[in-house]
């Protein structure tokens, strides 16, 4: 099943024939791949030809002798047309030692419009850009948004539904075609075994498996909160299982450069200065929590927040957790011109206590920026003195 993944589409065609590689970061399996099918099904529906078109799989055997980039670079050579552009895609590139010097000798052919995708820390660290220094642009994909989930089901089914599916069966494209939970757990069970020990285990020579599974855990258990090492440390040390903070840290690196989780910074509003303690951090697939922890003890509201960050990425916002004094705001952003708008995300505020509690952190602020509560009440838009409330559900499809 091909969902369309129409913000990504149209990335790639607003870079289509421009001078510069195009990069393709993300999560194993959050449907790197599959873009480039949709892309160059697109470009042969606007008259290119498939002769034009290369792409190379380095995760398929049969291109293992591609991965010297010396041959790499000889076998694209060769099925290039002179006298036309040629469409190069070349898929998990990282598994090629020395890429770079193969993807610069065809990025500056007059004729080439190169694309490229990875999965792990060369797509989330400085080194990609040391490697490429200027000469790209990236995608940073995530799996799929609750829209374009909807989409690949009858469009009859109730949004509550269908978006309880969504969080528990999670959002990596190739579970909406498995058709029972088993199934879906097996995936799952792969996937994060293949990121834990390729991505994370591997890259960072990490002694203690089991122990960075106890982490992920943890913060998969406290998705929202803030977290520091320390913190992370105590836990583990109140458990019987000593760990320093700097062995917490370099976890948390490899969490993060293998895309499984994402470190949100806090942001002063008053004083306009990020602050370095108590960070927080979210899942890139919220089924994946479900999968490790099962049902017990999941916080709803904590787990929706997840599910907003993530949304909130894919509009092109950066996204920071705002302190303002001593109350907190879930979300404050900014767009590429500098615009902010401040999010609170509540499961219900139906409560008034919890209303009054919400409002209390959006009010706190001074400036006169966009906010907004988000819930899962399904209520008419409501405005209290300018801060909108909206049913997120209606928020995550409108767009």
């Amino acid at each position: 099943m091909l969902i369309q993944r129409e913000d990504y589409l149209n990335f790639l065609m607003d870079w289509k024939d421009k001078q510069i590689i195009k990069v393709i970061s993300g999560i194993r399996r959050c449907g790197k791949s599959t873009l480039f099918e949709l892309f160059c099904a697109k470009l042969q529906n606007e008259g290119v030809q498939s002769e034009q078109i290369i792409t190379i799989n380095f995760e398929d055997a049969e291109n293992e002798e591609l991965c010297d980039y010396k041959k790499l670079h000889e076998y694209v050579k060769s099925k290039m047309l002179p006298d036309k552009m040629n469409y190069i895609f070349l898929d998990e590139i990282q598994h090629v030692p020395g890429f770079e010097k193969a993807v610069d000798s065809l990025f500056i052919k007059k004729n080439t419009d190169v694309y490229i995708t990875g999965s792990n820390a060369y797509f989330m660290s400085g080194e990609l850009a040391t490697l490429l220094s200027g000469r790209y642009v990236e995608l940073k994909m995530l799996p799929l948004s609750f829209k374009e989930y909807v989409s690949a089901f009858d469009n009859n089914r109730p949004l509550d539904e269908l978006y309880r599916d969504y969080v528990y069966n999670s959002s990596f494209p190739y579970t909406v075609e498995l058709d029972n939970r088993r199934n879906i757990y097996a995936y799952l069970d792969g996937l994060f075994n293949t990121i834990v020990l390729n991505d994370i285990v591997q890259r960072k020579r990490i002694q203690d498996p089991l122990m960075l599974k106890s982490v992920i855990k943890f913060l998969f258990d406290n998705i929202g909160n803030p977290c520091t090492a320390k913190k992370i440390s105590d836990a583990m040390t109140s458990k019987g299982r000593k760990i320093s903070n700097h062995t917490v840290e370099n976890y948390l690196e490899g969490l993060t450069d293998s895309l499984l989780m994402y470190r949100v910074s806090r942001y002063d509003i008053k004083g306009k200065e990020y602050l370095q303690l108590f960070d927080k951090y979210y899942i890139a697939d919220v089924g994946l929590r479900y999968y490790l922890l099962g049902t017990a003890n999941a916080d709803m509201g904590h787990i929706l927040e997840n599910v907003v960050y993530l949304e909130l990425l894919r509009r092109g916002y950066r996204v920071y957790v705002g302190k303002n004094a001593s109350a907190e705001v879930d979300f404050v952003v900014q767009d590429i011109d500098g615009n902010t708008e401040y999010y609170q995300v509540s499961w219900s505020v139906r409560d008034e206590q919890t209303l009054k509690r919400e409002l209390g952190a959006l009010e706190s602020i001074q400036d006169h920026n966009p906010k907004y509560i988000l819930t899962m009440d399904n209520d008419p838009p409501i405005s209290y003195n300018g801060i909108r409330q909206k049913y997120v559900l209606e928020w995550l499809l409108d767009r």
